[in-house]
């Protein structure tokens, strides 16, 4: 346990309103600059596990983004690392359009592999500033309307992030690689305008010295939630990243516009039965930590069936469809109810270095998802990927049984 901290500056909701509008934004861009990277590349003739490389620095460079994130919010505030985090996005675009075909592929493959660093710690630094600005939004005590906030939030931001797939792979078809980057980055330089002018400088900022030493010293609740959020992400990435986009443009021969679209409306989807989960969860408040329980184990259990499905290789198109419809909508649920308890566990004057912490497992997760994504899809196909993805759901089940309640948290 840390020693209580000063009080952290509240927030007003037009501030979180150009908070959120700009975490909008930014994940527009990000979904798209995903799938512009994996479609372009894939079709210039890199392997699934080279592809898998390129995100690599994205994955990495955000766990270190959510470790030290929090505690520079604290000293500076949340507009300093949202706008931070939208000039460096602006930086990787641009970087990526200006990429040279004639560059052999190890200097292509460094190159963007460094334009995607870039972009992961502008993701994490977003994400985090956008995260923190619902606690504190909402008054202590509101546990409720904390639940529907982050649901709404955590939901449309998914959602977003899914138009985005199909906005990518438009884009790569009507513009051209460099093109759609140049495009997207002008799009945010706008928003980042619109960030500097409209939200205050001292958002989230601690008043009072705020140890380093802070970040690593967590409470059990936290710790627990966030190793088994690690296992979460992870076994949406091992599949998600390369493994199943390629296996619709191989085994099904799907132009790279459908496999954009058939992305996009599976993560819309279930960014929509995110901000329904608090509908959907008609339980008081005490027994949200056994949700996370349950919800793991149906996933399992879904999981478990969509894997026989594909080893008896039952027709592709319909068990993936019906089986990451399933997937996904279970996976929305679990997800929901992971970002709502980090919050509700965390303390209100800690809240950026929590959500840091947290966060830093979830990329964590990706990181470890996406290189896993790519290896066992060049060695296995995707049936060797969703094994792996059900090991990982498994994991984070048993780890969600240990999680405290909420009485008893701290």
């Amino acid at each position: 346990m840390t020693n209580p901290l000063p009080t952290t500056d509240a927030i007003n909701r037009h501030g979180y309103a150009m908070i959120t509008i700009a975490y909008w934004g930014f994940t527009v861009t990000d979904g798209a600059l995903r799938m512009l990277v994996l479609l372009h590349f894939y079709n210039l003739g890199y392997t699934p596990l080279q592809i898998a490389s390129l995100f690599l620095f994205y994955e990495f460079f955000g766990v270190v983004t959510n470790l030290v994130g929090g505690w520079i919010a604290s000293h500076f505030g949340l507009k300093s690392t949202l706008t931070a985090g939208l000039l460096l996005q602006v930086l990787a675009l641009v970087m990526l359009g200006l990429l040279d075909p004639t560059w052999s592929v190890a200097v292509s493959v460094a190159y963007v592999m460094t334009a995607q660093a870039l972009s992961g710690i502008a993701k994490d630094l977003v994400k985090m500033s956008s995260k923190s600005s619902v606690k504190l939004l909402v008054e202590e005590g509101q546990q409720g309307a904390l639940f529907k906030w982050v649901a709404v939030l955590t939901g449309s931001k998914n959602a977003l992030k899914g138009f985005g797939f199909f906005v990518g792979g438009a884009l790569l078809g009507w513009l051209g690689f460099d093109h759609s980057l140049y495009a997207m980055a002008a799009a945010l330089i706008v928003i980042w305008l619109l960030a500097i002018v409209y939200v205050s400088g001292s958002t989230g900022k601690v008043e009072g010295k705020v140890r380093f030493t802070h970040l690593f010293s967590k409470s059990t609740a936290i710790n627990r939630l966030s190793s088994a959020r690690f296992f979460l992400f992870g076994s949406r990435d091992v599949w998600f990243v390369v493994g199943l986009p390629l296996f619709l443009t191989d085994h099904l021969q799907w132009p790279y516009a459908q496999v954009g679209a058939f992305l996009a409306a599976w993560v819309i989807g279930y960014g929509f039965v995110q901000m329904l989960a608090p509908a959907l969860i008609k339980e008081s408040l005490r027994h949200r930590t056994s949700n996370a329980v349950w919800s793991a184990l149906v996933l399992a259990i879904g999981l478990a069936v969509m894997v026989f499905a594909v080893w008896r290789q039952w027709p592709a198109l319909p068990t993936i469809v019906i089986g990451l419809t399933f997937y996904g909508t279970v996976f929305a649920i679990n997800s929901s109810i992971h970002s709502y308890l980090v919050l509700a566990y965390g303390k209100r004057e800690e809240i950026a270095m929590d959500v840091g912490f947290y966060y830093m497992a979830n990329a964590g997760g990706r990181l470890i998802g996406t290189l896993l994504s790519g290896y066992l899809y060049q060695h296995g196909d995707l049936l060797a990927c969703l094994v792996a993805s059900l090991v990982f759901v498994v994991l984070s089940w048993l780890l969600a049984l240990r999680l405290p309640p909420l009485a008893t948290a701290n």
